[in-house]
């Protein structure tokens, strides 16, 4: 019995490994994104929400990739709903893309549309932002990712109207706060 088990295993890790040949070559294209959703409670007060934001990408080179990603969320504090629709592109710069592990740069500028109700009251959003990544393929098909931001600069027009705007800059690495995908390849 132990020689069977053994054997399985040895066949399943055989083939696992021979499946690890992923990699990204010029007329690839991916879809990935996020799905986040969140529920707090402190004593009475009550926030809900969600953010869905997919995205695509294709290379248009051995080494760079180009995308776009449009995203919506929702959250509800109390009375007030917060309903936000983004819509972005994005570069990819990746160092070794055909093999199973890589480190790639990401550029990406993002606009999203803000609407409170009730009140009706809306901001609008530009952001730029530069990163990086790493992906790693489990398969021909899918990958993992983790990405982290290095540099980002929004701003807000915190409705208009005369209303002073917020300007937002951000530098750094956070290591508490990588992002982690998935990706697949078609």
């Amino acid at each position: 019995m132990k020689k069977v088990i053994l054997t399985a295993i040895a066949v399943l890790g055989f083939a696992f490994a021979n499946a690890q040949t992923g990699g990204f070559s010029k007329g690839d294209a991916f879809i990935s994104g996020a799905l986040n959703v969140v529920s707090e409670k402190t004593g009475d007060a009550k926030s809900n929400g969600f953010i869905i934001e997919p995205k695509v990408g294709y290379f248009v080179s051995e080494n760079i990739a180009v995308g776009a990603k449009l995203g919506f969320g929702s959250t509800k504090e109390g009375i007030d709903k917060t309903n936000s629709f983004t819509a972005g592109a994005f570069g990819r710069y990746y160092f070794t893309p055909a093999s199973q592990f890589s480190v790639y740069g990401q550029a990406g500028v993002d606009f999203t549309n803000y609407k409170v109700k009730p009140g009706d009251f809306k901001s609008n959003e530009i952001g730029a932002n530069l990163g990086l990544g790493l992906s790693y393929f489990l398969s021909n098909h899918f990958a993992i990712e983790a990405t982290w931001l290095g540099l980002g600069y929004n701003v807000n027009n915190n409705g208009g109207h005369g209303a002073e705007k917020t300007n937002s800059f951000n530098f750094g690495t956070d290591l508490r706060d990588v992002a982690f995908g998935v990706v697949y390849k078609f």
